[in-house]
């Protein structure tokens, strides 16, 4: 009894440490997955070279990215579940780390290129990715009908709660 205990221990802990190993590689074997919790989202292509970029800020889902060296920026906005409705899509702006430590910064308006009619003269604005971009989504919070009717709950729950307390005191 006591070797069958032993070795159904040795048996389930050696599938854990497979089922372990399975999730560490990322790569080629994981291509259009992502992990969502971690802001890690991997859209590599096992036939080109892939880079690391980051996107901040006002889209769905901001995170780290591992996509081909060949991404554009709107293929990365789209990665990231597209803008969302409270972006500013006016003033994108573009980090760059150069290999002299000194940082860039790009700013371009997307809704140009969205547009835009000549489209192949607005492209040439917007600049390509490399390797640690990091894109900025600029925005500013929207309040709709139900934040404001929230607000103006507290508010009222708050002056009826203190007219209630004056009269209960006289």
């Amino acid at each position: 009894m006591k070797n069958l205990i032993i070795v159904l221990l040795i048996l389930l802990s050696s599938q854990m440490i497979f089922a372990q190993n399975e999730n560490i590689s990322l790569g080629a074997q994981y291509t259009g997955t992502f992990q969502r919790q971690g802001g890690l989202y991997d859209y590599s292509d096992p036939e080109t070279i892939n880079m690391r970029v980051s996107v901040w800020g006002f889209v769905k889902y901001p995170g780290r990215y591992l996509v081909p060296i060949y991404t554009s920026v709107s293929d990365l906005l789209s990665y990231a579940g597209g803008p969302t409705d409270a972006s500013d899509l006016e003033d994108l702006r573009l980090y760059r780390v150069m290999e002299d430590s000194t940082q860039h910064l790009f700013k371009f308006n997307f809704n140009d290129l969205l547009w835009s009619e000549k489209l192949e003269e607005q492209s040439r604005k917007i600049p390509k990715l490399q390797g640690s971009d990091l894109l900025v989504v600029p925005g500013a919070p929207r309040l709709y009908f139900t934040h404001w009717f929230r607000v103006g709950l507290s508010i009222f729950s708050a002056m009826v709660s203190l007219a209630l307390l004056i009269i209960r005191l006289r």
